[in-house]
């Protein structure tokens, strides 16, 4: 096969690949480690929490929530090469007993077991998932999003300079904010 070919080939795999991202609910945008720090500890992660991180991407969030914080954590991942990541970087991390990642939708997912889940979706994803993290989180739990804000919620705490939005289960879901 002549080079041009191959070239050709391998940046339309590409951009099927990051359409592909786009079109499931969000493209990969690594939140910075800085962020992580931050979202976790404003949802006053313990080692008694289980977080849950919708995309994990690379597996950065859950890996941090394990380590940092001795917090049990599952890592949902659609895509196939980026779920290896995830896979990759837990091991490497040496969290596996305490962490894991789960390929497949999120939205089939059942995520009752979570007490904090992370999100960095897009916004059409987050008003799409209000519905399920309401019937299937207990009251208390938490949500945290970086950048894109659960629109019919109201958060319990806000942090405007990095974009990280805290809402909980009964009480931001209860309280519309003026449109």
């Amino acid at each position: 096969m002549q080079p041009l070919v191959i070239i050709i080939l391998f940046a339309a795999a590409f951009v099927a690949w990051v359409m592909w991202t786009q079109a499931i609910g969000s493209g990969w945008g690594p939140t910075p480690s800085r962020k992580v720090r931050i979202m976790l500890e404003m949802c006053n992660v313990k080692s008694s929490d289980t977080v849950y991180d919708l995309g994990c991407g690379d597996g950065r969030i859950i890996v941090a929530a394990a380590r940092l914080y001795g917090a049990r954590a599952v890592g949902i991942e659609a895509d196939p090469l980026r779920f290896l990541i995830s896979l990759i970087r837990v091991r490497l991390s040496g969290v596996q007993g305490r962490v894991r990642v789960v390929h497949g939708d999120f939205f089939k997912v059942n995520l009752s077991e979570a007490t904090v889940v992370t999100l960095f979706l897009q916004q059409r994803t987050n008003r799409k998932l209000e519905g399920k993290l309401i019937s299937e989180l207990r009251p208390g739990s938490r949500v945290v999003s970086y950048v894109w804000k659960m629109e019919d919620w109201s958060p319990v705490l806000v942090d405007d300079e990095n974009e990280i939005y805290v809402y909980e289960i009964g009480v931001s879901e209860k309280v519309k904010p003026p449109k």
